[in-house]
């Protein structure tokens, strides 16, 4: 008997409650069309007035919601997790969605400098740590900023249950009290009650310090412990051990002669000397009480991080990280400081909601509407992060890479990289293809390409795909 392999939106949408099997249905076919031409807008990724209309259709319906399309994929993706076994990184971080011009959504929140509004979106991005792998999102919080009064009290604040730094612990909501899993965060959750929430969770966390805390040596008893600073410690702990990373960095190659305009930026590549170092630390509870949480020092690892010998001009590199897990010897730190390295792919991830899936190009007029689209778009996202494992996989090379991409992309790819079409393109050659529209040279020696690289080569495909599309429409009224 011949098992048939579910598709995109029947593995993330198949169990959605929309309070009828049909929207299910529609939902499923939606995601996808949106997965297989995941760039552009509503109507280029569906080309079919029919599927178009039938997709806001189901958005207007009230029980199509952000959280009811967004509960199946997260419970498709703690499903998967739990069948690895294996140590899952969920990586948390904020973004910003612009919705400034969609003057019709008139309730949306300030964002970046105040003069622009929409939502704060906390994302819960679910990897794992050895392949790189996505798995799904565990979850999403998309969040109003509130308008406070200037004369706002610190205990008012701590109980107005909009305040921004909640969006850590409301991350976390979903997920369960797993060793398996490991919370990693930059330096927006370096607050006391967020810190003790993750040593109480049955959860391990890598979070990035922001602050000079107060903290008492070692995991003794208290009264007996010598007190100090969290980064003052950690920079005069010993030396455990090097190891050598390689890393990107901005550099202006070229300033403006005229002002308005825009300094060259160019981006390198360094081997960097990374030294470690380590101890066990207890984090005592802030004077000033900002969050709730209890009076009990925290027992946790620090782990200082730090480039031995920067070159000149360059920025050195230097973290600072909180752990629950127990650092011991130095294979400890560099696994956690492994961790904390994953970070950049919820970044990245960032980029392809907004640069890859144009997730604030929905004209809608509505918020009801607006963010169960949000939701879906976000899920689609997964799709580009995906089509990275896909290229890495052993079948890269035999797989077709209409399995999961378009055929208009592939077609005009393999046009501009041969000179004619190519439907027999594999995965490989897709992706690689699109890596030299971004700069990528493919050289023998050179490096797999980066994310960077691959977006610019996705931006640059992008265009052609609208160019190709205007073509065809110019010729269809001709």
């Amino acid at each position: 008997m011949i098992s048939r392999i579910s598709s995109f939106g029947e593995v993330n949408f198949a169990d959605a409650k929309l309070g009828d099997a049909r929207r299910t249905q529609r939902l499923i076919c939606t995601a996808d069309l949106m997965r297989r031409r995941p760039g552009g807008s509503l109507p280029q990724k569906l080309r079919n007035p029919n599927d178009l209309r039938a997709f806001y259709r189901l958005v207007d319906c009230d029980e199509v919601t952000h959280e009811a399309i967004l509960a199946p994929h997260r419970q498709a993706t703690l499903k998967a997790i739990s069948a690895m076994q294996s140590t899952v990184l969920v990586l948390h971080d904020a973004t910003e969605l612009d919705y400034t011009k969609h003057f019709s959504l008139e309730d949306l929140g300030q964002i970046g400098n105040g003069q622009h509004r929409g939502y704060i979106v906390q994302n819960s991005l679910a990897v794992c740590p050895d392949t790189r792998q996505v798995l799904g999102l565990c979850n999403q919080v998309l969040h109003r900023r509130a308008t406070v009064p200037d004369n706002e009290t610190i205990a008012q604040k701590r109980e107005r249950e909009s305040r921004e730094s909640l969006l850590w612990l409301k991350g976390t909501d979903p997920l369960p009290a797993s060793e398996q899993l490991v919370d990693v965060c930059d330096q927006g959750a370096d607050t006391f009650e967020f810190l003790e929430h993750e040593v109480n969770s049955g959860r391990r966390f890598v979070i990035r310090a922001a602050y000079n805390r107060g903290i008492l040596i070692g995991h003794g008893e208290a009264s007996t412990c010598e007190a100090s600073y969290l980064r003052s410690y950690a920079t005069q702990l010993p030396e455990a051990g090097r190891w050598i990373l390689s890393v990107t960095s901005k550099v202006d190659v070229k300033s403006p002669k005229k002002k308005g305009k825009k300094a060259k930026i160019k981006r390198t590549s360094r081997n960097a000397e990374l030294a470690v170092a380590f101890a066990p630390v207890q984090i005592k509870p802030p004077g000033k009480k900002n969050g709730n949480h209890g009076n009990t020092p925290l027992k946790v690892w620090v782990i200082r991080v730090w480039e031995v010998n920067p070159p000149l001009g360059q920025e050195r590199l230097e973290w600072f990280l909180i752990t629950n897990e127990p650092v011991l010897v130095y294979e400890d730190a560099y696994r956690a400081v492994g961790w904390y390295e994953c970070r950049w792919i919820v970044e990245e991830y960032h980029k392809g909601m907004k640069t890859g899936c144009k997730i604030e190009s929905p004209q809608f007029t509505e918020e009801e509407r607006l963010k169960p689209t949000i939701a879906l778009l976000s899920i689609v996202t997964l799709t580009l992060l995906a089509m990275r494992d896909a290229s890495r996989r052993p079948d890269a090379k035999t797989r077709k890479a209409t399995e999961i991409i378009s055929e208009d992309y592939v077609a005009v790819l393999s046009a501009w990289r041969h000179g004619k079409v190519r439907m027999d393109w594999s995965i490989h050659d897709f992706y690689y293809a699109m890596a030299r529209l971004g700069g990528h040279q493919n050289r023998k020696n050179d490096h797999p390409p980066g994310w960077q690289t691959i977006w610019e080569g996705w931006k640059e495909l992008q265009a052609m795909v609208c160019g190709a599309d205007g073509m065809k429409s110019t010729k269809k009224c001709g």
